[in-house]
């Protein structure tokens, strides 16, 4: 393990610092969305299991910093990062872009010889499921990228309601977007540990086949939960997934 750095610090958010923690959850935000979103998940989990949220950079106290525009270059970012983290069984979580942005971190550490104890991937259809016509939401202009968001009801109604804060935060969206869109998996691209598949049955994003599709990516098991709700079902459902993950981290 090398040693920890500044670096270190900005892209990971420990919430409830456990030193006593006997696993890890490393959670993977949504395009526009931040470490703060899984706040939850870290008061559910503590102090049994040391959980990391991902800070990307472009947003809330890093809003000074270029966002990355490709999954490949933050998935590298993140691969380094915690490979200098204490050694302790790790299982990813990602929602939407945190979803790919977490499967292409696993291939890394896999190839690396450090391997992951499970993916959930929440609100992702599977990474070579790419749908045709469609990857231009970057390319508009600052309203239509605003229409996208609202579409998907994945901000509060606040914030939403908020000019100043929704401008602030259009150059990460646009970046995520351009992140997500540009994005391109071969379909015999896999990961070595099993993935649990999180949907929401309305989801305009993630179809159902679409969901199941992530059985191509891994040599592992592969189980698709599926709950009421569409693209942002996870914020109606916190307790469920909750349940989940401490059910997996007894096991």
């Amino acid at each position: 393990m090398s040693v920890l750095s500044v670096d270190d610090d900005l892209w990971c958010r420990r919430y409830h610092p456990s030193p006593t923690a006997k696993a890890r959850l490393v959670c993977f935000p949504h395009a526009g969305g931040s470490a703060p979103f899984y706040l939850p998940v870290a008061s559910a989990l503590s102090p049994d299991v040391d959980v990391i949220a991902i800070q990307y950079p472009g947003r809330q106290e890093r809003r000074a910093e270029q966002p990355l525009t490709d999954v490949d270059s933050l998935a590298e970012r993140i691969h380094d990062l915690l490979l200098r983290q204490p050694s302790l069984p790790v299982t990813f979580f990602g929602h939407s872009l945190g979803a790919t942005i977490a499967f292409e971190t696993v291939r890394r550490l896999e190839a690396g010889g450090s391997p992951v104890t499970h993916l959930f991937a929440s609100g992702r259809r599977a990474p070579s499921a790419h749908r045709n016509g469609g990857g231009n939401i970057h390319l508009r202009d600052d309203d239509g990228i605003l229409t996208e968001v609202r579409r998907l009801n994945g901000t509060a109604a606040s914030v939403l309601g908020d000019q100043e804060l929704m401008r602030a935060a259009l150059p990460s969206l646009r970046a995520d977007y351009q992140a997500a869109e540009t994005y391109r998996c071969a379909p015999d691209a896999v990961v070595g540990c099993p993935v649990t598949v999180l949907t929401g049955d309305t989801d305009p994003e993630t179809t159902l086949p679409e969901a199941r599709a992530w059985e191509q990516h891994t040599t592992g098991t592969c189980t698709v939960r599926t709950f009421p709700g569409g693209h942002f079902f996870i914020t109606a459902h916190v307790g469920a997934i909750n349940s989940l993950l401490r059910e997996h981290f007894s096991q």
